[in-house]
């Protein structure tokens, strides 16, 4: 008989916001023509970071796959303490935009905060970023023209420079997924 092994906390803090992520989101599509499941843009993200950081950073990889659970779903920032922890609670309502206000707005605030966020949460605005220009470029939004696809690409490059300086393998990932995106945008 072998020996039970333990489980490994920060794996186990990881899984845990996967299966909440997935649950949370599981009626929710991106906004591209192949319609997939949005759950994938958040397992992108997830991967991109684990690759960025060799593994070694749970509490970042556990608050990827719930960074849009407070925008986009009906989850609490204490339901999300509770849960998982004030470490990934914080970094999640760090990169969370305010509804209340215009989009307009919430955009240029992205751009301006982007700076004084903490390296979580600025790592976290890189790769999910990139998620979303890799989707641009393969599945654009329905009903996106040519303008506002372009317009997307040229901010999410203002919002990533203001997080630079931080991994150099993740802002090689976010410079090929602009590259790409431009490259799908071109005539």
């Amino acid at each position: 008989m072998s020996a039970r092994v333990q489980p490994d906390a920060g794996m186990l803090l990881v899984a845990r916001a996967a299966d909440f992520a997935a649950r949370a989101h599981a009626m929710q599509k991106r906004k591209g023509a192949a319609q997939e499941p949005y759950v994938n843009h958040l397992a992108e993200v997830a991967l991109l970071l684990t690759e960025a950081t060799g593994g070694r950073n749970p509490v970042l990889i556990a608050a990827a796959w719930l960074h849009d659970t407070l925008e986009d779903t009906i989850t609490e920032r204490e339901e999300l303490q509770s849960l998982f922890g004030k470490d990934v609670a914080t970094i999640v309502a760090e990169v969370t935009d305010d509804k209340s206000l215009p989009k307009s707005e919430r955009k240029r605030l992205q751009v301006e905060t982007a700076p004084k966020k903490s390296k979580p949460a600025r790592m976290l605005k890189i790769a999910d970023k990139t998620s979303n220009l890799r989707a641009l470029a393969k599945s654009p939004p329905m009903g996106w023209d040519l303008r506002r696809r372009e317009d997307y690409v040229t901010w999410a490059e203002a919002v990533v420079a203001g997080c630079r300086g931080l991994s150099a393998e993740l802002e090689a990932r976010f410079a090929a997924a602009v590259a790409d995106a431009r490259t799908a945008l071109a005539p």
